[in-house]
């Protein structure tokens, strides 16, 4: 039997910050449990309500239309508002979770979802609206920087980046289910009026369910350990990796936190996370604004072109994200055989073209064709729009995991807000073939992105400061 150790007294933070460097390495090279991937699971199940909140508008954008009767301006506002609230959400949830723990922040997001949520059925003009899902922003921004810092701690790596570039298919389940609730509600003669105010409001059933489920889920080891909450950390490693980390005392301690500024001046310091970080943040730009342009729009886009009528277009979508679906679980499956870069740049490629011919479809009045080019281009998105989450959060320093992702998630949130208002602008100005165009030269960048500055970071371990060395540590 393994004696248990003698610890001497801890001297300094220099030390305290070296005994939970050791640990947290130890944490993060282990092998994954059933636990960790159930945790994982219900985190990156979060998108589903992310996406209904998010994108189920898109489709009840022609019911909101008819009843508030807004200008161009203002119907970007409200698709865009959430956006705009998921932005400030990221960052402060990101930091807030690095701080008070992963746990209270990912309850406190599912509370605000489904009262949030539901308060958008009752709103009686548009900017009650505009205001709620501006609102209903913060928490969906929370949550995804405590998840993706929750995946990254839960798993190990290989499967933790897999889990984590599986966000899109989230995504696309998660529309799919939307389009198929507003096309039965339209089919079952709700009333326009009601329809819409129910298809925003149910997205608080899923968000009620996942908070039951979330309660018994513990904080991670790793976010208990960098607060210096030693004894809980143990116990949760013990739980979730058989592991009990012996070299922590059984003991907590006081660590002071490191600010945002050591954050970017620790990313900025290494070449490797600077490159793959730029990366990041450039590629989730990209696509969030390829898709808030031409993918949020579509359904307005087919009905506005003649292409179908407005139950055909919910069905037509529907096939499409249904195709979105099997790329959102395809990409995933095969970066481990051709790499975040290998993904990035066939996934924006291939969004690029689609824009394209879906420009010359719409120009040359080809409408039977239109369909194709978007499927086409969704297949492309939900390749290049998986890892620039996964990878800001991976690469990321153990102490900043959910303030990096909050801040890789801001790019993403700002490019969808400004598209999602300057879209419907654009294509009413200069046409909606034109306009494709120029959403096209921002999925070209993502590919020039992926080529020539993400370095291959499959299966990268970050490692702390080289000049706390483990002689610090006392057994």
């Amino acid at each position: 039997m393994r004696p248990s150790p003698i610890y001497r007294p801890i001297a300094s933070q220099e030390e305290l910050l070296a005994l939970s460097d050791l640990a947290v390495r130890r944490v993060m090279n282990q092998r994954g449990t059933k636990i960790g991937r159930r945790a994982g699971w219900l985190m990156i199940s979060t998108i589903l309500i992310e996406a209904w909140d998010l994108w189920a508008i898109s489709f009840l954008l022609i019911f909101i239309k008819a009843e508030f009767h807004p200008n161009p301006f203002m119907v970007g506002l409200a698709a865009g508002a959430v956006n705009a609230g998921a932005l400030l959400g990221s960052l402060c949830g990101g930091w807030v979770a690095d701080r008070l723990g992963r746990r209270r922040v990912f309850l406190g997001t599912m509370v605000l979802f489904v009262v949030l949520a539901l308060a958008q059925g009752f709103v009686t003009n548009m900017w009650d609206l505009v205001l709620l899902r501006f609102l209903l922003g913060f928490p969906l921004g929370s949550d995804i920087a405590c998840g993706y810092a929750y995946i990254m701690e839960a798993m190990p790596r290989g499967k933790r980046e897999v889990m984590g570039n599986r966000w899109q298919a989230m995504f696309a389940i998660g529309e799919v289910f939307a389009i198929a609730a507003v096309t039965v509600m339209f089919l079952a003669g709700i009333q326009p009026h009601l329809l819409w105010r129910l298809g925003l409001a149910l997205g608080s059933i899923p968000a009620l369910a996942l908070l039951l489920v979330r309660l018994k889920l513990p904080d991670t080891a790793m976010s208990l350990i960098q607060r210096g909450r030693f004894r809980e950390a143990k116990r949760v490693s013990m739980r979730m990796f058989g592991d009990p980390l012996e070299m922590l005392p059984n003991q907590d301690f006081p660590i002071n936190r490191p600010s945002t500024r050591d954050f970017l001046r620790n990313i900025w310091a290494d070449p490797v996370r600077k490159r793959a970080t730029i990366f990041a943040w450039i590629s989730n730009g990209a696509q969030g604004a390829e898709f808030a342009a031409f993918g949020f729009y579509l359904p307005v886009i087919l009905v506005l072109t003649g292409v179908t009528g407005i139950a055909a277009t919910n069905f037509v979508t529907g096939a499409i994200y249904l195709i979105a679906v099997v790329s959102g679980f395809v990409g995933p499956a095969i970066t481990p055989w051709i790499g975040h870069r290998g993904i990035a740049q066939w996934g924006f490629g291939t969004a690029f073209v689609s824009l394209l011919a879906a420009a010359a479809f719409l120009a040359l009045d080809w409408k039977i064709l239109v369909p194709v080019a978007a499927a086409t281009l969704m297949w492309g998105h939900y390749w290049d729009a998986s890892n620039g989450m996964t990878i800001t959060a991976m690469i990321a320093p153990s102490r900043y995991k959910a303030t990096a992702a909050g801040f890789g998630y801001i790019f993403c949130k700002l490019a969808q807000f400004v598209t999602l208002i300057l879209f419907p602008v654009m294509f009413a100005a200069i046409g909606i073939p034109l306009a494709t165009v120029v959403v096209s030269l921002i999925s070209l960048g993502g590919f020039l992105a992926a080529r020539y500055i993400l370095p291959e970071v499959y299966g990268y371990v970050e490692q702390e400061d080289t000049h706390r060395t483990l002689a610090a540590v006392r057994a």
